[in-house]
């Protein structure tokens, strides 16, 4: 087998953590399982994201959680059916067995198809807000000219690359918030006249953090709703972020990536009178971080304080207080670029 197909395939005693870092490196969201040589199934990253809401350890083999019912084809299928049934399907890749199920070949669509594989989900037609009033300061001296939506990624826009992520689910209302060079990003969309883009700009007269202009749009939005920030790019299935959020029926649901970092050295842990009580060498510490994407329903903006200086978080604390339901959806480390410095947006563009 080629070295693009070893890439994809694990040993089922694999952690899920191992297994989420080789999805990172391999930027595949879907791994083949095998013991030696025997298919056993598949993992996605959907089966990975059920299993941490589920508050499985990540430390745990992935045969815990591995997928047995998947399509896969036999070395006696014909080329042209299998590519249909991918197509149908919107499979990422097709595993190709022998009679005795031993892996012997993979498909791939790019190496059929020249679209991309599109999303499964569903158009759900949600507004969405865009963050677009801080200075960008991360990525002076290129936002002293430009605001940071503008920041070019290829042939475009960093806002309008985001934007474009929610067009393909459906999404045409965005609404931006606007502050600093707030003339400069109008201009340009207006200019720009996209059909897909139908823009509504809310103005904050000076920065009131990562919620506080939301107030602004009181009576203006009744739906569940988008926040993103304008320097992140999440590349996720939106309809299964949603979907989390209904069927939990979270007020609030924060898109976390899952941020792993290894100790090099062994820890030890102590009780009182400094005596050891166990040891770790070499641990993997994972946390979730906030991505800076969000999923509000519409209520919550009659929540936000006028004039007043806040946070999101702010909003998610107070809710948490109050016993409401602040849901958070994981998604893998790789599927996350905070675009809003320096070395993250350098290795985006390249």
């Amino acid at each position: 087998m080629n070295e693009k197909i070893k890439s994809i395939i694990i040993q089922r005693n694999t952690t899920i953590i191992e297994a989420v870092k080789r999805m990172d490196a391999t930027s595949r969201k879907l791994l083949l399982v095998i013991e030696k040589e025997d298919f056993l199934g598949v993992i996605s990253i959907g089966d990975i994201q059920r299993a941490i809401i589920k508050g499985v350890d990540l430390n745990n083999p992935i045969s815990d959680i591995i997928r047995d019912k998947f399509t896969v084809a036999s070395v006696h299928d014909d080329k042209k059916v299998i590519a249909n049934n991918m197509k149908e399907r919107k499979n990422e890749v097709m595993p190709i067995l022998d009679d005795q199920k031993k892996l012997v070949d993979v498909i791939f669509w790019e190496d059929l198809f020249e679209e991309k594989n599109q999303k499964k989900g569903g158009d759900f037609r949600l507004p969405v807000v865009i963050m677009a009033g801080g200075q960008g300061t991360r990525l002076r001296p290129l936002t002293n000219i430009l605001p940071k939506p503008l920041i070019p990624i290829g042939e475009q826009t960093m806002m309008e690359d985001i934007m474009d992520r929610f067009v393909d689910y459906g999404c045409h209302d965005f609404y931006v918030s606007v502050n600093y060079k707030a003339d400069t990003i109008k201009r340009y969309f207006d200019a720009l006249d996209n059909p897909s883009y139908n823009m509504h700009y809310f103005q904050e007269e000076k920065p009131s953090g990562t919620a506080g202009s939301l107030h602004l749009l009181k009576d203006k939005i009744s739906s569940t709703f988008f926040v993103s920030n304008c320097d992140i790019i999440v590349d996720e299935d939106y309809s299964a972020i949603l979907d989390f959020h209904r069927q939990n029926k979270n007020e609030i649901t924060v898109v976390a990536a899952l941020k792993n970092y290894a100790i090099p050295y062994g820890t030890l842990e102590t009780a009182e009178g400094g005596m050891l009580t166990g040891l770790t060498e070499k641990p993997n510490l994972t946390f979730k971080i906030n991505t800076g994407m969000y999923i509000l329903e519409p209520h919550l903006i009659n929540e936000i304080p006028e004039d007043e200086f806040y946070h999101i978080t702010f909003l998610m604390d107070k809710l948490i207080k109050e016993g409401r339901k602040v849901g958070v959806f994981p998604i893998n480390e790789g599927s996350w670029t905070d675009i809003g410095n320096w070395d993250e947006y350098m290795k985006f563009v390249k």
